[in-house]
């Protein structure tokens, strides 16, 4: 069997400041990583522990979880199930869904980590939520974790939008260009990669994973170099680049 190394950015960060771990559903899995990883070293800062599923029988790793916690000195349960009651022994269980309020309510600090993990709209409204509490978006990290839509989401039908620069201030590096899109941009470190300039410029682009594995986004370099900011797990082939994980070495032009 050949197993990759870990990928991928959504690692716990070392620091002193407050840790809180949201997932829903299945999103539980990598953010239990994280929670193990803490409760091994009896990690003195507070934790807060956020988890939502629809009921007891879709409550994943439950009696881990809630065995993992009790060895932190500083933690906080606080499970919802949509479609369940809480029972009497149960004062961590909520009926229903998060909201702004009742997020309010569980003292979350301002400064703390987060690592928020799920589907799509349930990060973004959650994201929502804590930028609304104060959290800075930087400190809000995040980690998609459930089946998408089609193989090629940057390129299924959505609302048009025509091609253009990208917001903010332009950047300073070489200059990329999107051939068939007609868009000629200089180079911001301030994209990750080449595929979040393309999507900043509402460029059509397929992509799932994001770190170099599953080879979607391979596109046709016309002219250029580039360097992977991730090593991919197979070089794809001569002429083409991973756009997920790569950014420019030199000005570049790409068959997108």
């Amino acid at each position: 069997m050949d197993i990759a190394s870990p990928r991928g950015t959504f690692v716990l960060e070392e620091g002193s400041r407050p840790i809180v771990l949201i997932s829903a559903g299945i999103g539980a899995t990598p953010v239990l990583a994280m929670l193990h990883r803490l409760a091994a070293t009896r990690d003195p800062r507070p934790v807060w522990w956020i988890h939502i599923a629809h009921d007891r029988a879709h409550h994943a790793f439950a009696d881990e979880t809630h065995a993992l916690l009790a060895q932190l000195p500083d933690a906080h349960e606080h499970i919802y199930y949509t479609g369940e009651a809480p029972r009497p022994d149960e004062p961590y269980v909520t009926q229903g869904r998060p909201s702004a309020s009742s997020l309010a309510r569980l003292g979350i600090p301002a400064d703390a980590d987060v690592y928020l993990c799920g589907p799509t709209a349930f990060m973004d409204h959650f994201g929502g939520f804590l930028r609304d509490h104060g959290l800075p978006p930087e400190r809000i990290h995040t980690e998609q974790f459930s089946a998408l839509p089609a193989i090629n989401p940057g390129v299924t039908p959505t609302a048009g939008v025509r091609p253009h620069q990208p917001p903010g201030p332009p950047g300073t590096g070489p200059l990329i260009t999107f051939s068939r899109s007609g868009v000629t941009t200089p180079w911001s470190p301030a994209h990750g990669s080449l595929l979040d300039l393309a999507e900043a410029c509402h460029i059509p682009t397929r992509w799932s994973c994001r770190t170099g594995v599953c080879h979607t986004c391979v596109t046709h370099i016309v002219s250029g170099d580039i360097t992977y900011t991730t090593p991919p797990l197979e070089l794809p082939e001569a002429g083409t680049v991973l756009v997920c994980c790569s950014a420019p070495t030199t000005e570049v032009v790409l068959d997108l």
